[in-house]
């Protein structure tokens, strides 16, 4: 799934967004608190890339621990010098003594580890923001929703600490509940939230985004009632044997029922929610992020805030197709960044989550929804005929687009779009890039080899949602089979590995460690034939990512004349028990020679 892909991504798009407790006076505190390459013994040997005589002396060289460069050619390195934002030389401490001078500053590793910044291959960092303003309804170990009193509780509490902003806003808001994770089984109702308050709204997102569930004063404000029909590629779910709203909105009814509560965020809260998500991708490594479904006014404000220098690392935004189009061929779409902030395609959402139950599958779920007939299959989110034109018009104008597809219904749609895209207007360098891909079929993996559709898997699924796909929302068949790696490996394809945050953290570690070891919360592994070997999946996160964007030349490796960026990792976690990786830190990170996140 994907969170601005999902209907609140809308919704949000449109409105203007929370700030941090500095702007907004209290509104919350940081609530988020096999191809692989052979390392080791080919450090001493590897030669040194060395530059131009006329490039001068280096700013800064690094040195005193392990350095990955994720160069197939020259696989680790002693030490590297940066000059002007861009690496210099890269080889060994002696090598690089030529780039030393009067004021070359050196800069001790101290043993951690150094590897290429991590470059998001998908996530929205906008909206990141806005689950750390929100009270937190992660279940453990990322917070204490682990049933529905305590979300309650937890609500009660967020709204006395932000007083302030409840009478300001007139919300009181949480991000993150997890049905599969809550004791009930069952997403919290109407009258359960009417504890928290019955005079003020009260708004509670699902860790999908695509899902929410709202008090009575929240459906009363909206205007959601007994008469409201469901919108097409939505539902409001309804009381046993009654037409009146519980409380639940899924799809694209949560667009309906959210708009009018989060229309009165304003800008300057916007600016700052920009910030605050783009501070919190650094503290993972992430020197480029990614806005993976930007509306007209996201754009407006990334735009204000990239002006303002509010930016510390890269953010690449991919407007909505059908949403957002006239954002689209102006001058922040290409290749060059102004002041961190670069249009890089657009993005088309085909589905829901597969979590949430709403991805669009080719056979029923494995138990249905509440409410759902036993053959309910998911949702389509966007029409057949306008998915095909929106392709289309990409290929025509030479625009890279990223569609989300989690179920195999929306892929196999996804591929008869390019397919008549390429049709029409020929083979090209476009990299049409599926997003998500839960639930890809192998019979699907050689058409997009074929078409040229780079995959953007999501790995990080086993270990969050894996028990739950395997007990209720696919079987124990297709569940082994999520976010099939195992099928790209052996046909040499690259893919990349993601978080799709704020659905998930932006926590570089644990997407390692899903890549890896697909372990679940439980301890079982989902689909071992789809574990990755730690450099292939390193590679998933820094080259190959860079290569999804079009940024392989400046970015995913540690090789001259590319960008000084760079990740601090607490270990080497070629050299760590594969079991252990969730628990490596990123200490520090570099985004062109300046460190923009210290531990």
């Amino acid at each position: 799934m994907c969170f601005a892909c999902s209907p609140l991504g809308s919704v949000l798009a449109a409105q203007t967004g929370p700030s941090r407790r500095r702007v907004m006076g209290g509104m919350g505190r940081l609530a988020l608190g096999a191809g692989a390459a052979v390392f080791g013994s080919l450090l001493h040997c590897a030669e040194a890339q060395t530059p131009p005589a006329a490039s001068g002396a280096a700013d800064l060289i690094y040195r005193g621990g392990p350095i990955i460069t994720m160069n197939d050619a020259q696989p680790q390195a002693e030490a590297v010098a940066v000059r002007g934002g861009r690496i210099l030389a890269v080889g060994s401490l002696a090598q690089l003594e030529a780039t030393r001078g009067p004021g070359t500053r050196e800069v001790n590793l101290e043993g951690r580890t150094m590897l290429p910044g991590f470059v998001d291959p998908h996530g929205h960092v906008v909206m990141v923001g806005l689950q750390a303003v929100g009270a937190n309804m992660l279940p453990a170990p990322d917070g204490e929703g682990n049933e529905i009193g305590a979300l309650i509780r937890i609500l009660r509490e967020w709204a006395g600490r932000n007083a302030a902003a409840v009478q300001r806003y007139n919300l009181i808001f949480g991000f993150g509940y997890d049905d599969s994770q809550l004791r009930e089984g069952r997403h919290p109702t109407r009258d359960e939230l009417d504890q928290v308050s019955t005079e003020v709204p009260v708004l509670i997102i699902h860790t999908s985004s695509h899902l929410a569930a709202m008090n009575s004063k929240a459906l009363e404000m909206a205007g959601i009632t007994a008469a409201t029909p469901d919108p097409v590629g939505g539902v409001f779910r309804r009381r046993a044997g009654s037409r009146e709203p519980n409380g639940v909105v899924e799809e694209n009814a949560l667009i309906a029922a959210a708009g009018p509560l989060l229309g009165r965020l304003d800008g300057q809260a916007w600016l700052s929610m920009i910030r605050a998500g783009s501070e919190f991708y650094a503290s993972f490594g992430y020197t480029t992020c990614q806005e993976g479904r930007a509306m007209g006014p996201a754009i407006a404000q990334l735009t204000e805030a990239a002006n303002r220098g509010l930016l510390p690392v890269d953010i690449v935004a991919y407007p909505d197709i059908l949403g957002a189009a006239d954002q689209l061929g102006g001058a922040l779409h290409g290749p060059a960044y102004r002041g961190r902030l670069r249009i890089g395609g657009a993005k088309l959402s085909l589905d829901g989550s597969p979590q949430g139950k709403t991805a669009w599958l080719s056979r029923p779920y494995h138990i249905p929804p509440a409410g759902a007939a036993p053959d309910y299959r998911g949702l389509q989110t966007a029409p057949t005929d306008a998915t095909i034109e929106a392709v289309s018009r990409c290929f025509e104008r030479n625009w890279q687009i990223l569609v989300h597809a989690g179920g195999d219904a929306a892929i196999d749609l996804l591929i008869a779009a390019v397919r008549e895209a390429t049709r029409r207007h020929g083979r090209g360098d476009r990299r049409p890039v599926l997003i998500h891909g839960h639930t890809l079929r192998e019979d699907q993996v050689e058409p997009l080899r074929e078409l040229g559709i780079f995959p953007a898997l999501f790995p990080m699924h086993t270990f969050y949602w894996g028990d739950f796909h395997r007990d209720s929302v696919l079987g124990p068949e297709r569940a082994e089979n999520i976010s099939p790696t195992g099928w790209l490996m052996p046909r040499n394809m690259m893919f990349t590995s993601h978080h799709d945050a704020p659905v998930a953290r932006p926590d570089s570690m644990r997407v390692l460690s899903a890549t890896v070891t697909r372990r679940s919360r439980s301890g079982d592994i989902i689909g071992p034939r789809h574990r990755v070997p730690v450099g292939m999946a390193l590679k998933a996160m820094t080259l190959w990512s860079a290569h999804q964007h079009f940024e392989e030349a400046t970015k995913g490796s540690i090789e001259v004349g590319k960008l000084a960026d760079f990740t601090l990792l607490s270990d080497n976690p070629m050299m760590v028990d594969p079991e252990t990786l969730a628990g490596l830190k990123v200490v520090g990170t570099i985004k062109e020679g300046v460190s923009v996140y210290r531990a």
